[in-house]
C-alpha cells in the first residue's frame, strides 16, 4: 500500500447530458465513467480512495455499495475546492491524488508519472490546438506555474495561452490541506476554485510541477452524449491500435468495441461490426467474422466464429466453426472439430469431438457425444414449466430432423432416431427409434374459405 490518499470528484449534476442518471455512471466501453477512474486509481494501491458525491448521490453509492470505497457528500455545489475539502478530515497520507469521475481514459502511468513527481504541487497539464472552455496554465518567469484562470476569468491574453490545465493535480497532504482553507469564491462563477492552490503555492514559493499525459485523449472529459461518443471512439481506437500493434488483424479499427479485455494470440482475424464484452480470449488463427458479439467466452486456436453470432459464456473448442447466425449461451462447452450452423441455439451443453448440428435447432441442458449429427430442426425439450432437465446423446448417433428429445432422455451410442419423431423414453444403443402417427389421407377435404357479410 502506498503513503497516498486519492480524491474522485464525482458531485456534478451533469446538466448537458440531459440524463436523470448521474453524468459519472453514463457508461464508456461498457462500464461506468467513474469505474473507468477507480480501476486506475486502484493500480496506485493507496491508502484510501474517497469519491465525493452530491447529485443524485444514492444511485452511485447503491452501485458501489459492495466495495471498500469511501464516500463523502458535497451537499451544495460550491466548487472543485469546495468538493475537495468535504474529503480533507479522510486524507491522511503524505500525498493526495485529485482525479474527476467525468475524466475516465486518464491512465494509470499517467497518474503514476504525477504522484513519483518530487514537488509539492504537480499538475497533469496539456497543450491543445484549440484551448477554449479550459483553464490556462499561466508560467512565471522562471518557466513554473504562477496560476491557473479559468477562461471566465481569463483576459485576451491570458486566452492565448494552449497549455491547459486537466483538473488532474497530486498535492501534498499537510500543503492541501492549508491551501483548501486559504481558499476565496472572489471570481465569476463564486465558487471555490481547487486551482486556486496553484496561486497560493507560488505566491509561498511551494516547489510546482507539470505532467502531462502520454496520450492526447486521456484528459477528456465528458460534458455531453455528443462528447461521450467521441470518446468512445478514441477509446476504441486507441484499443484497436494497441492489438494491431500486437499482431491482430482488424479490418477496420474504427468498427470494433471492446467492453472489457481481449487478448488474442498470434494471426487473429477481426471482420467489421464485432463487439466483445468482459473477458474474452481468442486462441491462434481465430477467425471471427463481421457483426459477431462474443462475451466472456474463450474461443479456442483454429476456430471460425461466422457472421451474426452470439457466443456468450462458452468455451468454443479448435477447429470449431460456429454459424453464422448461431446463439451460444452460457454454460456451453465445444470440444475439437465441432460444427453449429446458422440458427442454432446452444444451452449449458457440452458437446464432443465432431459433433455437428448444422441449422435450426435447440440444444439445451444436454450432452452430445462425439460423432453427433444433429438433423435441422431438433430441439431437446428441457423445462418442464418448473425444472430443467438433462438429455444426454451418446457417441456416433444419428438424429434426423424434427426430431423432439423430451428430457430427462438417453440416447445410446450408435443409434439412429428416424426424421420427425419424438422421443419420451431412453433409446438403447445401435438400434433405430421411430416415433410416427399413420399418415392418413383424405380425398374429398375441402379447405376452410372466407365468408363474406
Amino acid at each position: 500500500m502506498n503513503n497516498i490518499d486519492v480524491v474522485i470528484l464525482a458531485a456534478g449534476k451533469g446538466t448537458r447530458m440531459k440524463s436523470t442518471q448521474p453524468k459519472v455512471m453514463h457508461q464508456l466501453a461498457g462500464k461506468p465513467l467513474l469505474d473507468h477512474v477507480i480501476d486506475t486509481a486502484t493500480t496506485l494501491k493507496p491508502k484510501e480512495i474517497i469519491i465525493v458525491v452530491g447529485h443524485e448521490e444514492t444511485t452511485i453509492r447503491k452501485h458501489y455499495a459492495q466495495t471498500h470505497l469511501t464516500f463523502v457528500s458535497q451537499k451544495q455545489q460550491l466548487g472543485t475546492g469546495h468538493a475537495v475539502s468535504q474529503a480533507s478530515k479522510h486524507l491522511t497520507s503524505a500525498k493526495t491524488l485529485i482525479l474527476l469521475g467525468d475524466v475516465p481514459c486518464i491512465r494509470p502511468d499517467s497518474i503514476k508519472s504525477l504522484t513519483d513527481c518530487p514537488a509539492d504541487v504537480a499538475v497533469l497539464t496539456q497543450i491543445l490546438e484549440n484551448p477554449t472552455g479550459y483553464g490556462r496554465i499561466i508560467r512565471g518567469d522562471d518557466g513554473s506555474p504562477h496560476m491557473i484562470v479559468e477562461e471566465k476569468d481569463a483576459d485576451q491574453k491570458e486566452k492565448q495561452t494552449r497549455e491547459i490545465n486537466t483538473g488532474i493535480f497530486c498535492v501534498k497532504t499537510p500543503l492541501l490541506k492549508k491551501f483548501l482553507e486559504a481558499l476565496t469564491n472572489d471570481n465569476a462563477n463564486e465558487e471555490y476554485y481547487l486551482t486556486d492552490i496553484i496561486k497560493y503555492a507560488s505566491n509561498q514559493r511551494f516547489s510546482i510541477d507539470t505532467v502531462s499525459p502520454s496520450l492526447d485523449f486521456e484528459a477528456k472529459g465528458v460534458n455531453s452524449k455528443q462528447q461521450l461518443a467521441e470518446l468512445e471512439r478514441d477509446y476504441q481506437l486507441e484499443s484497436a491500435s494497441r492489438l494491431m500493434k500486437a499482431g491482430v488483424t482488424i479490418l477496420d479499427p474504427m468498427r470494433i468495441d471492446i467492453r472489457g479485455t481481449l487478448t488474442c494470440d498470434s494471426d487473429v482475424s477481426i471482420d467489421v461490426g464485432c463487439i466483445f464484452e468482459g473477458n474474452v480470449r481468442l486462441g491462434k488463427n481465430v477467425s471471427v467474422e463481421s457483426n459477431v458479439i462474443i462475451r466472456d467466452s474463450i474461443v479456442k486456436d483454429n476456430s471460425t466464429i461466422r457472421a451474426f453470432s452470439h457466443v456468450d459464456g462458452a468455451s468454443i473448442g479448435s477447429f470449431n466453426d460456429i454459424g453464422p447466425y448461431a446463439r451460444i449461451r452460457p454454460g456451453t462447452e465445444s470440444q475439437t472439430r465441432v460444427k453449429v450452423g446458422n440458427f442454432v441455439e446452444i444451452k449449458s451443453a457440452t458437446l464432443d469431438s465432431d459433433a455437428k448440428a448444422n441449422h435450426l435447432s435447440y440444444i439445451g441442458d444436454a450432452t452430445i457425444g462425439a460423432s453427433v449429427n444433429v438433423g435441422a430442426g431438433t430441439i431437446t425439450c428441457n423445462y418442464d414449466g418448473a425444472r430443467k432437465h438433462q438429455t444426454v446423446i451418446e457417441d456416433n448417433v444419428f438424429i434426423g430432423s424434427d426430431t423432439q428429445l423430451v428430457a430427462p432422455v438417453t440416447v445410446g451410442a450408435g443409434s439412429t432416431i428416424a426424421a420427425g419423431s419424438t422421443i419420451t423414453k431412453d433409446v438403447p444403443s445401435g438400434g433405430l427409434a421411430l416415433s410416427r402417427t399413420k399418415q392418413t389421407f383424405i380425398a374429398d377435404w375441402k379447405r376452410p374459405t372466407k365468408t363474406t357479410k
